[in-house]
């Protein structure tokens, strides 16, 4: 299916303005959190949230190449959640290797590049193999970048780049009076993709579990009250307009940051949203 022509009307409307803007948000990341509770509300068990919440992953990629995201990071399963108990971890693993066989071929034929985060060891032969396989496959792609974040967390990517980082200057390759930002983010697993404009957190949780602890810095926080397998593309348009409304400052005051790109017509925006909620 081509994604460039499968738009509704109204979705078209949504694209043409976001896109005469000029300000949508270069790389979105999501947390995708309340599978498990999703199913526990409607008696049905957590392995029913999951495959839901995969049937969203779906629509939200989709949506997000259409409209011209650029990067979108999904934090798919973190170092935190090996914890949890083992039949569920196997049934994530299941439904990560089923996705990964069943969306590769159209992800590929809609321009989506492919890549993961995370520590890939951990995970099994299986799915490593594929995920090198997806990451091979789409490199070359030059549309959505896809970045699942897998057995990752965000303390484990800093103390990884510190112990590289500190072999280098063991090894004489650089020296500590060598280090700042811009160096130490070399380092991170995320080094080839710019540090996300805006985080979205399903299911009311205030919080970031762990997830691009050094790449939040500035990043505007976005958090619905939604589990994640009932999140819609409509409830994406409706977080990129809410960033579009914030000032980004960076540190800098109002007055240092304002411009004169084209305001954002906020009312006309939601109109059409609220049109295609109808």
């Amino acid at each position: 299916m081509d994604w460039r022509i499968d738009l509704q009307e109204s979705d078209k409307e949504i694209k043409e303005h976001f896109a005469s803007i000029g300000k949508l948000p270069k790389h979105i990341a999501i947390i995708m959190d309340g599978n498990g509770r999703w199913a526990t509300e409607r008696n049905q068990n957590r392995a029913s949230g999951h495959r839901q919440g995969i049937e969203t992953v779906r629509k939200i990629v989709k949506a997000s190449s259409q409209i011209g995201i650029e990067y979108l990071t999904l934090y798919a399963f973190s170092i935190e959640n090996w914890k949890r108990p083992a039949m569920e971890v196997n049934i994530l693993m299941s439904l990560l290797e089923h996705y990964l066989k069943a969306e590769l071929d159209e992800l590929h034929a809609n321009n989506v590049r492919f890549m993961t985060i995370g520590k890939s060891s951990s995970l099994p032969k299986a799915i490593q193999r594929l995920l090198i396989d997806s990451t091979e496959k789409t490199k070359t792609n030059t549309g959505l970048t896809l970045n699942l974040a897998l057995s990752y967390s965000g303390r484990w990517d800093i103390v990884r780049a510190v112990q590289m980082l500190a072999l280098d200057v063991r090894r004489g390759t650089c020296s500590p009076e060598d280090i700042d930002e811009n160096l130490f983010s070399e380092y991170l697993s995320t080094k080839s993709i710019p540090d996300p404009d805006l985080l979205i957190r399903t299911s009311g949780e205030m919080r970031l579990s762990n997830f691009l602890l050094w790449e939040m810095a500035y990043s505007e926080i976005y958090i619905t009250d939604k589990y994640w397998p009932e999140f819609t593309k409509v409830d994406l348009y409706e977080a990129i307009l809410n960033y579009l409304t914030r000032e980004r400052r960076f540190g800098k005051t109002s007055a240092q940051v304002q411009d004169n790109t084209q305001q954002v017509n906020i009312s006309y925006l939601q109109r059409v949203i609220n049109a295609i909620k109808l």
